[in-house]
């Protein structure tokens, strides 16, 4: 092809594009050329001079990151000559940053807490930079090898700035490659990095020496992503090489129980693409309406926007995306062809219709039996109509058995040996947790009465169920917040929740605390149930005082009763919000843990039984809906592969995969705060369950979108070429000569 090249590289012919590089050519055969200074994604310029090479009939000695490939080149990179100078090169780097540890054969066996032997500075000790083990300048050393000479290094004693979130800056430990200058400029548009001074004073920083913040950064982190040692680091990533990468550099990913790729489909939301957010989201999960409105949203939490004022609102968005869905991401959508094998899975929950989704969808018939009314499970029975509306569950249930997953309701399941007997091939326990714990005190079985779960499964499952004027909810998680907001909405005049902690110990979450707070609710803390007496119709309600001693097995600290503070108040209902437990028949015949859940092997959920698997809060316990469907992805991976496919359940449902670099600078991008979401008012809410979050409109959900740092520009940065890893250090005598043929 004419626009084709080849050009011979250490004795390899290699065949490349016209316009690549020397170094590019390299890459692409496999090659490796050492550098500091080159990264994939920058414009090459140079600077370190490691990429030296010898091309026959051209004078002096090129860089092969700046010199481009001709048709019949012959190349040499690894003469002696070459890696003379490349250590002559090196030496001069390593005079401007602490070496003394690269050049030392104890270096692997020290600890940054450890005496030198040779009596070095802690300043020029690499094991006491926050990037050691981390640093491509090292493996870089490693390779060229300069053995144990003693380079003199002069200390530029620039204070560590550590003024900012998020990112700190060591000018002490740059080399001046440049890197984070030209991604900051020319990649991400934003331009906070520039080189300060002229000659050997010259040095990376700010303009005035303001701080990131004051300079407009953008707080990405590509500049961290492309630094080759420690000079720019994640605050979270110090000394810990241990760390994966991802948990770091993109949190809120990293924290998704399902892996969704948050940062992408925040910011195609951003761009105003909203199905392909949705679509986006979908790769990972079949219940993107219900997350929008129910999810813990781990994510937020980790979320690194969070360091600078709010995290970005991820929930909010996926509602947003979920409530356009126009089913565009089905035309990505595949099914294998039938299998022909047949699974059971037990529990129409989140891990149940998850897995069998994607089982489904892997070619194998599926069948969910269910032994309440309706399908859904806790989130149909354990979340009230007011957070989630019936229409949303049941338009992705619709989902769900629009790919062959077939429902059987009122169908409750005694025996894991009929399921086989009837011809299944494997079976998915998805059973959840069900059961309301008691009280453990006198009383608790009078008439008024009832367990958390109980109460929002009938009411759920639209049983009639009266509350009376006064009700008490003894707990401190979403199932006590979610009986008291319901109770209210039944009719109860005052609604009381009796908390043995302090709010700060609460498990609820604090949005949903605010809510009940909001609707009038009283939350009274420290207090404890004794017991209950039922008088003239009334429920008399004993309860003690507490206060918090030592810390107990959960981190919190213990709740003590105080001497003598016992009191009676009279209601109308009592609710026992307090925990649920898995209810296993016991001819299921499979181990079981604590509170009754199935032992389960943690990497695969294969329970105690061949051909069984174990997921959702029958495993764990009580636990999010968001984790839940992330067990029902394991358990589907698991049963495919058992049942002799590939277990690759991922799927692509979008061409839109990538982030435009350039973002540019935002005038006061730290300053803009988090969206809020509508509500209808308190007043709307009585005596129904209308659904209280009215969601984001289109130019909320831009502005909050736009509030993201973009983390995700890092994975989709280029890693820097590092040299081949072949042992733990490479020999320090040079490499023979390279021969060619005549």
């Amino acid at each position: 092809m004419a626009d084709r090249i080849k050009l011979n590289i250490d004795g390899v012919e290699v065949a490349v594009n016209k316009g690549t590089t020397v170094l590019e050519a390299a890459r692409q055969a496999d090659i490796y050329i050492p550098t500091l200074c080159y990264h994939p994604d920058l414009q090459p310029y140079g600077g370190c001079r490691l990429c030296i090479v010898e091309i026959e009939n051209m004078r002096g000695i090129p860089t092969a990151c700046t010199t481009p490939a001709t048709e019949g080149m012959v190349v040499r990179t690894g003469t002696p000559q070459l890696q003379e100078l490349r250590r002559d090169f090196l030496k001069l780097i390593l005079a401007e940053h602490p070496n003394s540890c690269l050049t030392c054969e104890r270096r692997e066996r020290c600890g940054p807490n450890d005496i030198c032997l040779r009596h070095v500075a802690v300043n020029e000790r690499c094991v006491t930079c926050p990037n050691n083990k981390q640093c491509e300048l090292q493996k870089v050393v490693d390779y060229i090898g300069i053995g144990e000479t003693e380079i003199p290094y002069r200390l530029k004693e620039v204070p560590v700035d550590d003024r900012d979130p998020l990112i700190e800056r060591d000018y002490n430990l740059c080399i001046l490659c440049g890197r984070c200058v030209q991604v900051c400029q020319d990649v991400r548009g934003i331009g906070v990095y520039s080189f300060i001074n002229r000659g050997s004073d010259t040095v990376v920083g700010t303009a005035f020496n303001r701080s990131l913040q004051e300079s407009g950064c953008r707080f990405c982190g590509a500049c961290v992503e492309v630094c080759p040692t420690g000079a720019l680091m994640d605050k979270a990533a110090k000394y810990q090489p241990e760390l994966d990468p991802e948990s770091v550099a993109v949190p809120c990913r990293y924290a998704c129980p399902a892996g969704i790729n948050v940062p992408l489909y925040v910011y195609l939301i951003g761009e105003g693409k909203y199905r392909e957010a949705l679509a986006i989201i979908r790769e990972k999960v079949p219940f993107p309406g219900v997350l929008g409105r129910v999810c813990i949203h781990p994510c937020e939490e980790a979320c690194r926007r969070g360091e600078l004022n709010d995290p970005i609102a991820i929930k909010f968005l996926k509602r947003f995306a979920a409530d356009r869905d126009t089913g565009e991401w089905r035309q990505f959508s595949r099914a294998l062809p039938p299998t022909g094998k047949r699974v059971a899975i037990v529990g129409s929950g989140p891990a149940g219709l998850t897995a069998g989704y994607y089982l489904a969808k892997a070619g194998h018939s599926v069948t969910v039996f269910e032994q309440f009314s309706r399908a859904g499970g806790m989130m149909r029975v354990g979340i009230p109509d007011y957070r989630l509306p019936p229409s949303v569950l049941d338009a992705e249930i619709d989902e769900i058995l629009r790919v062959g997953v077939k429902i059987e309701l009122n169908t409750r399941i005694e025996s894991i040996n009929t399921l086989f007997e009837q011809g299944y091939d494997a079976v998915f326990l998805a059973v959840g947790a069900h059961l309301g714990m008691k009280l453990g005190i006198d009383g608790e079985d009078s008439p008024g009465v009832i367990d958390g779960a109980t109460f929002l499964r009938e009411v759920s499952l639209g049983k009639k169920v009266a509350v009376g004027d006064r009700v008490a909810v003894v707990g401190g998680g979403n199932v006590a917040i979610d009986s008291a907001r319901t109770a209210l909405r039944l009719g109860a005049s005052r609604v009381s929740i009796l908390y043995r902690r302090t709010r700060a110990e609460m498990p609820a979450s604090p949005e949903e605390v605010e809510a009940a707070m909001e609707e009038g609710i009283e939350i009274n803390f420290l207090v404890a149930p004794l017991k209950i007496n039922r008088q003239n119709g009334r429920l008399i309600f004993t309860c003690n005082r507490m206060e918090l001693g030592e810390p107990d097995a959960s981190g919190r600290r213990r709740p003590v009763p105080i001497k003598d503070s016992e009191f009676d108040t009279d209601y109308s209902t009592i609710i026992g919000a307090i925990g649920q437990r898995t209810e296993l028949p016991g001819e299921f015949n499979l181990k079981t843990g604590r509170g009754n859940t199935i032992q389960a092997n943690p990497d695969t959920l294969a329970a105690s039984r061949k051909g069984v698997w174990a997921g959702g809060d029958a495993v764990t316990g009580p636990d999010s809906v968001i984790r839940a469907i992330a067990a029902g992805r394991k358990a589907a991976s698991s049963i495919d592969k058992y049942l002799g496919g590939s277990g690759d359940i991922d799927e692509e449902l979008t061409s839109e995969r990538r982030f435009n670099l350039c973002a540019g600078m935002v005038e006061d991008f730290l300053e803009k705060p988090r969206v809020r979401m509508p509500e209808i008012t308190v007043a709307e809410r009585h005596g129904n369950f209308t659904e209280v979050e009215r969601g984001l409109v289109e130019a909320e959900a831009v502005a909050e979108a736009k509030r993201c740092c973009q983390c995700g520009v890092r994975q989709q940065l280029s890693p820097a070429p590092l040299p081949p890893v072949t042992s733990n250090r490479k020999p320090d005598k040079a490499p023979e000569e390279v021969l060619f043929p005549v």
